[in-house]
């Protein structure tokens, strides 16, 4: 396998991909595209991001990093994509199936596709016609402001060709990268996707006032309702206490990194979603995620309480207080 690679986002999240593979040894050229013209100018000069991790030093070679998201692709084999799931067809605006063509394509986006309602691999299966064995998962517990302070972490990669799991495990593993590889691309990616929804009402609980043992009420609901949606999408044998999804779940809900969590804690408080939107600056991939997979479990009909009250706070003005309270006498 060629080890040149293409990523695609400016994020905090693909900052420390870049950082990742920047510090892992052996031969390999990462490329880099972002949308931000002055950023990209500010990184070749001062060899860092002004608005993501900007303490991360990063060296990127002359010519490895444009805003012509084409020219990024056709330099790579493997493409890495790394943008809020809401903006990804934005972002690919331009790009053929032609131009995927023969490449591995790894999400890194833990999101849902407004309108498509699926989740980065069945997207990419259908627009771009990827097979499914060449899409690869990226899941945690791994936060990217600590992969940034260089704190021992963990990911998982998934894809149904385990080889080539195991081959791009290879390129992330560093003193501060551990790797597990899975098969189970569609339940990592799902779980993923929910953990953020989770984490959404574990910041509204506590924003309303709730402690930690509630909090732990709720997670322990939250890891049953992930594993009773997963094995209704994709009934394979898995262990939903693994770290791609308990433990996914419970960093996302409880670190005070989440980004999600820190919505959650602000519309708790009050907030509406568009000033909690603003005062962040950062997108909260739970609040498009809940939506959509409100929609989708029309289809499926899973009982998930928590991400039906998420729903309706966020998406039909309901009382946060209310709805945590109902859903309080609803937990087990």
């Amino acid at each position: 396998m060629k080890k040149s690679i293409a990523i695609v986002g400016g994020g905090s999240w693909a900052t420390a991909i870049v950082k990742i593979l920047g510090d892992n040894l052996g031969e390999k050229e990462v490329f880099w595209w972002m949308r931000n013209a002055e950023a990209i100018d500010h990184i070749k000069k001062y060899n860092h991001n002004p608005h993501y991790l900007s303490s991360v030093e990063i060296k990127v070679p002359d010519g490895h990093i444009s805003s012509d998201l084409s020219y990024i692709i056709s330099q790579c084999d493997m493409v890495l994509l790394n943008v809020p799931a809401a903006f990804l067809k934005e972002a690919l605006n331009g790009i053929t199936a032609e131009d995927l063509k023969g490449k591995k394509i790894i999400s890194a986006i833990k999101g849902i596709v407004p309108g498509d309602n699926l989740i980065i691999g069945e997207f990419m299966n259908r627009h771009y016609s990827i097979p499914i064995e060449d899409i690869l998962v990226i899941s945690g517990p791994c936060h990217a402001e600590e992969v940034a302070l260089e704190k021992l972490s963990y990911l998982t990669i998934a894809c149904q060709n385990l080889q080539l799991a195991c081959a791009f495990a290879s390129l992330l593993n560093t003193r501060y990268i551990k790797t597990n590889i899975s098969d189970d691309i569609y339940g990592t990616e799902y779980a993923a996707v929910l953990k953020n929804i989770y984490a959404v009402a574990s910041g509204i609980c506590h924003g309303v006032g709730y402690g930690d043992n509630f909090q732990a009420v709720l997670i322990s609901n939250a890891i049953r309702e992930i594993d009773a949606f997963v094995r209704a999408v994709h009934p394979i044998d898995r262990d939903i206490k693994e770290s791609a999804y308990l433990g996914d779940l419970m960093v996302t809900a409880y670190s005070q990194f989440s980004r999600n969590r820190t919505f959650g804690n602000m519309i708790g408080k009050g907030y509406t979603v568009k000033s909690a939107q603003l005062e962040m600056n950062m997108i909260a991939e739970g609040y498009y995620a809940v939506y959509c997979l409100h929609q989708i479990n029309k289809t499926y009909k899973v009982r998930m309480p928590i991400c039906r009250a998420v729903y309706a706070i966020l998406y039909e003005n309901h009382s946060p207080q209310i709805e945590m309270k109902l859903l309080s006498e609803e937990l087990t």
